[in-house]
Parts: structure tokens; sequence; C-alpha cells
């Protein structure tokens, strides 16, 4: 496969792994580009980066890139993947994708027109285990999908001038953790839902602090979710099917499910991939993508989850400052 050339757009935790998972298959990534050019400068010397840019800008004009991946805020990736696919750069982008369904729509519709890959950098998506279970699911070993139940709580300090919170930065518990329990729904379930109903409790400044959701699809197959930024869980998922119902800890990373059979009672673990290599598997699915592998970035459960989370956004009544 042929090697490409990444940039990172932003230098925080995320570019840090991303720079890791790099260095795991022998290369470094080719530049980096932020806000803070002493930030930049720092993180290209601990990585063995050899390009900096002075602005941001010069990333998206420099024709040695072919892969940008952007770790900024979630409202300021609409302007950024426009930048780069008008560019000619393919783009992963860092969840949520985009604020809604229209810039992603927006997005999508130009990276086509282009033939550039898109993408967010959805790990669920790409861990070889989910996949694994994903196709014995689908080969009927598990028999008909009833349900599927998802956590995710984390315990954040209520410092409402965090990101978490700011609604200038598009915080709430919707789009930087309740995408995971979307996405793993999403994957396993045989169609889009097409009925979803929730509640939702607010921090002070606004924005969903926590929220519980309920979705059914054509199929009949149900699914609960409950989100919180301010209440700890377990990143639990179960699948329940008629011959056996399975759960997944840490289901963002997972390296280990565990198969309980209906029939007898007995269990079975199934392990596959590391949650160590959770950015190596995106990085390489990423490049089949750009080679032309349109699936290899599954954009299409990408597109599905977003219109949930706006569809559900709108129920709400909740907007950020970028779509009033």
């Amino acid at each position: 496969m042929k090697r490409y050339n990444w940039a990172t757009l932003g230098c925080g935790v995320i570019a840090n792994e991303l720079a890791l998972a790099m260095k795991k298959r022998g290369m470094n990534l080719y530049s980096v580009a932020n806000r803070t050019r002493s930030k930049a400068d720092a993180f290209a010397e601990k990585y063995g980066i050899s390009k900096v840019y002075d602005r941001i800008e010069d990333v998206f004009l420099d024709k040695d890139v072919d892969i940008i991946y952007i770790s900024t805020p979630h409202n300021t990736h609409i302007g950024y993947i426009m930048e780069a696919l008008n560019h000619g750069k393919h783009v992963l982008s860092e969840k949520a994708i985009t604020l809604n369904q229209a810039e992603l729509a927006m997005a999508a519709e130009s990276a086509k027109r282009k033939n550039l890959a898109l993408a967010e950098a959805m790990t669920i998506y790409h861990m070889p285990l989910n996949r694994r279970i994903k196709s014995m699911a689908d080969a009927g070993k598990f028999g008909p999908l009833r349900m599927i139940q998802t956590n995710f709580g984390s315990y954040k300090e209520y410092d409402m001038s965090n990101r978490f919170f700011n609604r200038d930065l598009a915080g709430g518990a919707l789009l930087d953790i309740g995408i995971y329990a979307l996405s793993f729904t999403r994957f396993f379930m045989s169609e889009k839902p097409d009925r979803v109903t929730s509640q939702v409790r607010y921090a002070e400044t606004g924005v969903d602090e926590s929220e519980g959701i309920l979705m059914t699809n054509p199929a009949g197959e149900m699914a609960t979710a409950t989100i919180s930024l301010h209440a700890k869980q377990a990143k639990r998922g179960t699948l329940i099917y008629d011959k056996a119902y399975i759960e997944i800890y840490d289901y963002p990373r997972a390296e280990e499910a565990v198969i309980t059979w209906t029939e007898d009672g007995h269990k079975e673990t199934v392990r596959e991939g590391r949650t160590s290599n959770a950015l190596l598997y995106e990085i390489l699915n990423m490049e089949q993508a750009v080679s032309g592998a349109a699936k290899a970035m599954c954009l299409d459960y990408t597109t599905d989850v977003m219109e949930i989370m706006t569809g559900i956004r709108s129920e709400w009544g909740m907007q950020y400052p970028e779509e009033e």
C-alpha cells in the first residue's frame, strides 16, 4: 500500500495518540498545525515531526499533505473540513465530525464531488472485536437481534468554563460521549432507528448534562442509552439476541466480549485486537478508504448517527451559537 503523508490539525490528547500509533507502524506524522505555534513546535520535537506551520491555514496549502486529522473543538470542524476538501485533502475528523446533519451533508457532498475520503474518527467501527462479533451476528450465529443497551457516564466537576459544559465550544453529553453509545447501537442494528424518544437534564450553561434515549427501527430492534457527564457509569454495551446476549465493556475500544448462551447459560469469551491499537486500526482503514475502499470508514453509519443526534437536539430545542 502507498505511504501517505499525514498531518495533524491540533496537538491535544488525541493528536498524541495519533502520533504514537504512527510510530507503531514505523512512521512519523508528516506535519503539525496548531493555533499556537509554540505548542506545535513542542509536539513536533516530541514525536520527530519534520514540518511545523506558521499558520493553521498553511497545512491546507501544502501539496505534500495527503490526509489531515482534525482534533480541534467540535464547532471548528466544519470550517477546517471544508477548507481541507477544497484543497484536495482527505479528511479524518475527531468525533463529532460536525455539529449537525446539514454540516455533514455539505461536507459529504463536497468529498464525493472531489473523490476524496471523508470520515469520522469513531474507534467503534474499526475495533477488530466489534467487527468479529458483527460478522458472527450477520451469519446468524446468535439469531435475531432484539435489544441493545448502552451506558456511558463520566464524572466531570461542575466547572462551567470547562469545554464539556461550554456552549460556545459545542459542549454537552450527546456530542461528546453520547455519540459513542449511538455509534455502537447503529453498528450492530440491521437498520437505522426511525423512532427516537429522549429525556434530558441540562447543565446551567444550557447544554445537555445527562440524557436517556430510546430507539426502535423498522426491523423491530430496540435500543436504550443512558448518558451523563456528571454520573460515572461503566462503558457497557449489551447486545441481546434470541440465542445469546453479549456484554462488551469499554466498548469504544474493546478487545474482549463475553457471550452468554440462552439455552444453557454457559459463557464464552471472545478476544480480538488490542485496545492500545485503536488509533492504528483507524489509520489503516482510513488509508484503505483513500485507496478506494469507500465503505472502509463507515460514513453511512456516521450519517445515520448525526441525523439521530440532530433530531434529538431539535426536539429539545437545544442549539449552539453557530446554529442560531
